[in-house]
Parts: C-alpha cells; sequence; structure tokens
C-alpha cells in the first residue's frame, strides 16, 4: 500500500517539478513581439480626467504608449524620463499612459506627487493590455503615423532607445 501512495505521489510531482524547472532561467519578457508591423490594436479608454481617447483618431503623428503601474518600482524609475520625452518632442508625438492592474485612486495619489505632462488612460479590464499582449510593466510602444506598431520595449526604456525610436521615424517618416 505504501508503494502506491509513492508511485501516485511521484506521477503527480515529478510532471509539476519539470515545468518548474523548465520555467527557470526563461525571460519573462522575452515574449515573442507578435505585434511588430501590424496594425495597433485600436482602443476607446476613460482619461482620469473623465474624457475618452481613442487610438485610432490619433493617427498623423507617432504615439508612445507605456503600460504602467503606481505600485511598480520600475515604472516610477522611468516616468520622469518619459514626461521629458513628451515636453521635448511636443506636438509631434502623442504620448499617453495606459495604467495596468491599479486603482484609479492609487493612480491620481501618484500623479498628484509626480507631475505628468500626458493622458494617462484606465484600462479597467486589461483587455487593451491583453491585446498588446503585455507580459508584465513597464512595457513601452511606438505605433507609427499610420497606426502600425514599430516598436516594443519590455521593462524600463533607456531614453536613448526612445529618442532612436522617435528621431527614425520623425526624420524618415
Amino acid at each position: 500500500m505504501k508503494w502506491r501512495n509513492v508511485v501516485i505521489a511521484a506521477l503527480i510531482l515529478l510532471p509539476i517539478i519539470g515545468l518548474l524547472a523548465f520555467g527557470f532561467g526563461r525571460d519573462p519578457h522575452a515574449v515573442p513581439f507578435a505585434l511588430r508591423d501590424k496594425p495597433a490594436p485600436d482602443f476607446t479608454l476613460h482619461t482620469l480626467s473623465g474624457g475618452t481617447m481613442k487610438l485610432s483618431e490619433m493617427r498623423g503623428k507617432p504615439v508612445v504608449i507605456n503600460f504602467w503601474a503606481s505600485w511598480c518600482e520600475p515604472c516610477k524609475y522611468e516616468h520622469d524620463m518619459l514626461q521629458q520625452a513628451s515636453s521635448y518632442y511636443g506636438e509631434t508625438v502623442q504620448f499617453i499612459g495606459i495604467v495596468y492592474q491599479d486603482t484609479e485612486e492609487a493612480v491620481r495619489g501618484y500623479l498628484q506627487k509626480h507631475a505628468s505632462v500626458y493622458p494617462h488612460l484606465l484600462d479597467p479590464t486589461t483587455s487593451v493590455a491583453i491585446d498588446y499582449g503585455i507580459s508584465g510593466v513597464p512595457e513601452t510602444y511606438l505605433v507609427d503615423k499610420d497606426g502600425v506598431v514599430r516598436e516594443k520595449s519590455p521593462g524600463v526604456i533607456s531614453g536613448k532607445e526612445l529618442r532612436r525610436w522617435l528621431d527614425n521615424r520623425l526624420g524618415g517618416s
């Protein structure tokens, strides 16, 4: 009877251990970039100020979409750089933040302490995050002036990388 229990436990535990071992050492941000050079999934989301924004209405200039949350320490790290970049590029580039798995209250509290020059949109059902294949925050996308996704940065985007993205689009478009 004891051997039977050992065999049953082994049959249950070995596949679980195998799955865990297979997953260790893999970068969760290394999800394939399925949207590259494809039309950006359109969305209409509410802003913190009570209005709405629709991605397809922003055509004509590049759009930087940053998925973030107030509980995310790396998101806080890149916040100031994104604000500076938005101010630098002004009306030639639309920056938007999409709040990921966070409360409106927490986001408002964070933004009261940390100025923001671009709109932040609420994605309460995470449907937009799912459409974009978000693997975690922060995650940043560049949508070109024609509504096509061109770049993706999982994790904190550097100012140098963002500038390369935008200068390539603005200079070559």
